[in-house]
């Protein structure tokens, strides 16, 4: 099995963290067979670092877009994915990574990955969990094990290209797993050591605020198809959380807001299908024992992993 990889990363203004993305990928025991790193119209330092970067690593190829005025997290993103993606032949490679600029990686990051994917033909997408340091203190973020998170989507690129990529909307990064497990492909993330992510930035904090990015969560848990009870479990479950109980009520109000407001959601009939048969048993038996019978009913299925690309 190949294990040729292809990393895109979509960045704007990220002189403060970039660096230390890079640094930690040329450490990697398995390099990228290909970086594209999306400028999505910078205006500090970070146009600088990346011509240094392409100059010294040839892997890195840096794409230029026009800059829109301003930061725009979720389908702004995935825009700026979908751009870089656009200036290679996603069939010459085994693995596509969606990689955000503000992390850093240990060095065994993608082998270890990889190793994962061997070992697992139903293996979809996989990432590790995602950690943030204050000071000495390292606290792991609360991320459920039934997907690989936003900052590091690792995915074969078969089950990519079976699942039709990532939506453009809030919570894409939530939507793909479960259209994976619809598709008949495990998402995952584990914790393990040489799997750890250093999250330079705390997710869901947006470009403005976190106040902001909460309330920007909440419509993406509408947009997504939750339905208000799961929705207001979630909120419960971040409100204990940093910030303590405002994150909660962010996710709750931006859910309510759109709800009012009747905003556009997904309306594919099997995915809504899969994802409320999910948040349901999630709410009834907790989502540890739905993971695990989510993952032994695809494992009923032939895997799809082994076909040859």
């Amino acid at each position: 099995m190949s294990r040729r990889y292809l990393l895109i990363s979509p960045c704007r203004d990220e002189a403060d963290y970039l660096k230390i993305t890079i640094d930690s990928v040329a450490a990697q025991t398995v390099l990228p067979a290909k970086w594209i790193i999306v400028d999505d119209g910078s205006s500090d330092d970070t146009p600088k670092i990346l011509k240094r970067a392409a100059q010294q690593y040839p892997y890195i190829q840096v794409v230029r877009r026009d800059d829109r005025g301003k930061r725009a997290v979720g389908p702004g993103v995935i825009d700026a994915f979908y751009h870089g993606l656009s200036h290679v032949r996603l069939s010459d490679y085994e693995y596509v990574c969606k990689l955000d600029a503000d992390l850093k990686l240990g060095h065994r990051y993608f082998e270890r990955s990889m190793e994962h994917f061997e070992a697992d033909p139903w293996l979809g997408t996989l990432s590790g969990k995602l950690e943030l340091h204050f000071g000495d203190k390292i606290v792991l973020e609360r991320i459920g094990d039934e997907n690989s998170v936003g900052a590091v989507k690792f995915y074969r690129v078969a089950c990519y290209e079976d699942i039709g990529g990532f939506v453009r909307g809030v919570c894409w990064d939530g939507i793909d797993g479960h259209m994976c497990r619809l598709k008949g492909w495990i998402a995952r993330s584990v914790d393990e050591p040489e799997l750890r992510i250093n999250h330079l930035r705390q997710m869901g904090s947006s470009q403005t605020n976190i106040w902001h990015g909460r309330m920007r969560w909440g419509r993406g848990k509408y947009f997504m198809g939750s339905e208000p009870a799961y929705a207001a479990a979630v909120a419960l479950y971040r409100a204990l959380e940093r910030p303590f109980v405002v994150g909660g009520a962010g996710i709750l109000w931006g859910y309510v807001k759109a709800t009012l407001a009747r905003e556009p959601r997904m309306e594919d009939p099997a995915y809504l299908s899969q994802l409320r048969r999910f948040e349901r048993s999630s709410l009834l038996l907790g989502k540890r024992r739905t993971i695990e019978h989510e993952n032994a009913r695809v494992r009923k299925q032939p895997p799809k992993g082994t076909a040859t690309r």
